[in-house]
């Protein structure tokens, strides 16, 4: 069975998540009930965003829930032009990606094969804290889609992916599912302070 990530639309991010893995997230906190819920507000979320410095990936939290870490982050891309050249993309090897578009548009591909891939270094904070070992390659095949504002894309580990085209800027959530638990559970933003 081939990988492929898929797009859905909906209206608001609690029904993005129940739509997306419900049966993966209840089939967990069965296995391993955990004392309460964790909260991730928009001020947390807006305050990491704002950030003037760390990049276009920021993890914003991780969360133990008993039988897999979540990480939640927020990710900013500004106008990106389709030059018409091979475009470069990233693949996670252990972390499942779900976007959700909160503003702006562009065109994202995904998927193809991994050809010559470039490993990302372990001692990154983009492997030890957001997604864990990832690669870099080039497209040599792939599906674009345009997304924008209220949609979700769900991106399996493994499967390549990368922006085409950003028209003004793309911001998006990133839900993570880590069932390996390569990410650092417990894991808060240095911008939410101690």
């Amino acid at each position: 069975m081939k990988n492929r990530a898929f797009g859905v639309r909906l209206p608001t991010l609690a029904g993005t998540l129940m739509a997306v893995a419900p049966t993966a997230l209840i089939g967990a906190a069965a296995r391993a009930p955990q004392a309460d819920a964790t909260d991730v507000p928009r001020t947390e979320i807006e305050a990491v965003m704002n950030l003037p410095e760390g990049g276009v990936d920021r993890q914003v939290r991780v969360v133990d829930v008993g039988a897999l870490n979540v990480g939640v982050g927020v990710l900013q891309r500004g106008r990106l032009e389709d030059a018409g050249e091979p475009v470069r993309g990233i693949a996670h090897t252990q972390v499942t990606e779900v976007y959700y578009v909160l503003s702006g548009s562009g065109t994202l591909i995904t998927g193809g094969p991994i050809v010559d891939p470039t490993p990302l270094p372990d001692d990154s904070e983009v492997v030890e804290v957001a997604v864990g070992p990832s690669v870099f390659a080039p497209f040599t095949e792939g599906e674009r889609r345009t997304v924008s504002a209220g949609d979700v894309v769900v991106i399996p580990a493994g499967v390549l992916h990368g922006w085409v085209e950003v028209p003004d800027h793309v911001t998006y959530l990133s839900v993570r599912p880590d069932p390996d638990r390569v990410l650092p559970a417990g894991y808060a933003n240095p911008a939410l302070g101690p």
